[in-house]
């Protein structure tokens, strides 16, 4: 996904599913089968879905 051949893969993976399906639909119960859509976004670490600012900000008063 993050260098650019998500869409080239998954090409290649309908390819092949289409093979398989050609060569043995018994197998699928007579659906061709099709791997899951592309997600739109992605990530390492998912960033939360609001922002969680429950402290106050800190300030320093000098007194």
């Amino acid at each position: 996904m993050h260098d650019g051949t998500a869409a080239d893969i998954q090409a290649r993976r309908i390819a092949t599913l289409h093979a398989a399906f050609l060569a043995h639909p018994d197998r699928f119960r007579g659906r061709r089968p099709y791997p899951p859509a592309l997600p739109a976004k992605v990530w390492i670490n998912q960033p939360p879905t609001t922002l969680q600012n429950d402290t106050p900000p800190q300030t320093t008063q000098v007194v």
